[in-house]
């Protein structure tokens, strides 16, 4: 199956399940950074989802109904644009290389709108996502309705497109899975090169840098998110993204990081000394949190709910708290008090794909969703132990997260990220090699 196809088969997904109406959705816009500078451009996932078109100032329209068609509304060939910004499709190249029925000229976009949403039933759209579209569409809406006394009228219903993409996209086809591993092996590839080059005295963005050298070196240009590389007691601030504190012989390094690829993401933590060797301390808390990892995975099967590997790491936790005295009671007495929380705040996984934190429901109807193939998540217990009087002073500033993504399938599932170290054995073994 070629590229192409698989977006078109997409979009005619979307337009059954809309069965009558008009969906707008556009792209990202670009940002400026400072001055005439731009952020990095990344497209808007849904609209890459359904498109494969990765060009800024860029708007996807489908109708459905009796007859369905599809549109993109794109920027024009511009030979002297091109000079300083590089190749544009423009759109007669885009609807013959994406299958698109017709495109247009972005500058199009508003007339044509007009004339497109006429007596169409439904509105198809990301509500909320962006003011300045909302305001847009509700504008061009109020012009249709002004054609009222020509036998024209304006969409009545205006229903959020996402409800239906978030449910496709939470369910992974072979092609996005394909990426997703090949994601998978090039961040695993980095956190070991960061392992192997972590030393006291360095910088945390110094070992950031090897992660990014790493992806890039691989063709994946960007992280799929800010990594963190938390040194010390900064492991115990769950999204710290300072990245510039010296790292101290005898503390952990904690490492959140995972690239992005055509697109996907990648989402990996590992935690290990940065003298290669870990501490008695530092070992019991580190294995107890592998251990709350192993059954959370064991866990994250077909037809099992999605809180279930989240229930099944939280029974560890709560007996390893007890035994390092950072708890009192039994487990049930711990897990219902919540007393855990103190050093276990998070849940133990998302939805992963096109964004890190991935779209789709955990939960149909207030219940926890069953899990079913082609779901992708992340499995991420962690243990984040701060400075206080009722814990053990050599548990101070211990903050570990062991994270891997792992993929839903027929009668169990697949860890993508596995080849990453995380025993205590192999982590140290990795690092005495260096």
């Amino acid at each position: 199956m070629t590229i192409p196809t698989i977006y078109k088969q997409r979009r005619a997904r979307l337009l059954t399940q809309m069965q009558q109406g008009i969906a707008i959705i556009p792209t990202a816009q670009e940002v400026l950074r400072n001055a005439d500078t731009h952020y990095g451009y990344r497209y808007d996932s849904n609209f890459y989802y359904l498109t494969g078109f990765i060009e800024p100032e860029a708007v996807l329209v489908l109708i459905a109904g009796e007859s369905t068609k599809t549109i993109l509304f794109c920027r024009e060939k511009n030979l002297e644009r091109e000079i300083w910004d590089g190749h544009r499709f423009g759109p007669a190249a885009a609807q013959e290389q994406f299958g698109f029925d017709m495109a247009y000229p972005i500058a199009q976009l508003d007339e044509k709108l007009i004339e497109l949403m006429g007596n169409q039933p439904a509105l198809f759209y990301p509500l909320g996502s962006d003011a300045a579209w909302d305001q847009r569409l509700l504008k061009l809406r109020n012009a249709v309705q002004e054609k009222v006394r020509s036998g024209i009228h304006a969409p009545e219903e205006i229903r959020d497109v996402r409800a239906l993409l978030n449910e496709m996209r939470l369910f992974k086809d072979a092609h996005e899975l394909d990426i997703m591993r090949r994601a998978a092996v090039i961040s695993t590839t980095a956190h070991k090169r960061a392992m192997q080059f972590t030393r006291r005295e360095q910088f945390e963005y110094q070992v950031e840098a090897e992660l990014l050298h790493e992806f890039c070196s691989h063709g994946a240009r960007n992280p799929a998110y800010t990594s963190i590389v938390a040194g010390g007691a900064n492991a115990c601030v769950l999204h710290y993204v300072g990245n510039n504190a010296k790292l101290k012989d005898g503390d952990l390094l904690l490492i959140d990081a995972g690239c992005e690829l055509d697109g996907y993401a990648s989402d990996i933590t590992r935690t290990f000394p940065i003298n290669g060797k870990f501490s008695t301390a530092q070992k019991d808390v580190y294995e107890i949190v592998l251990a709350a990892q192993d059954a959370a995975i064991a866990a994250a099967k077909p037809k099992q709910p999605w809180d279930a590997p989240h229930t099944a790491a939280l029974r560890v936790l709560a007996q390893g708290f007890i035994d390092l005295k950072l708890c009192r009671g039994s487990v049930d007495a711990v897990l219902e008090s919540e007393s855990y929380k103190k050093f276990y705040m998070h849940r133990t996984g998302h939805w992963l794909g096109m964004d890190v934190h991935d779209v789709g429901d955990y939960k149909i109807d207030n219940n926890w969703r069953a899990l079913q193939p082609g779901m992708v998540m992340t499995v991420e217990p962690g243990c984040y132990i701060r400075p206080a009087d009722d814990v053990p002073p050599a548990l101070w500033n211990i903050g570990i997260r062991i994270e891997d993504d792992v993929v839903i399938t027929a009668k169990d599932n697949e860890v993508l990220t596995d080849a990453a170290p995380k025993t205590v054995a192999d982590i140290e073994e990795l690092m005495r090699q260096n």
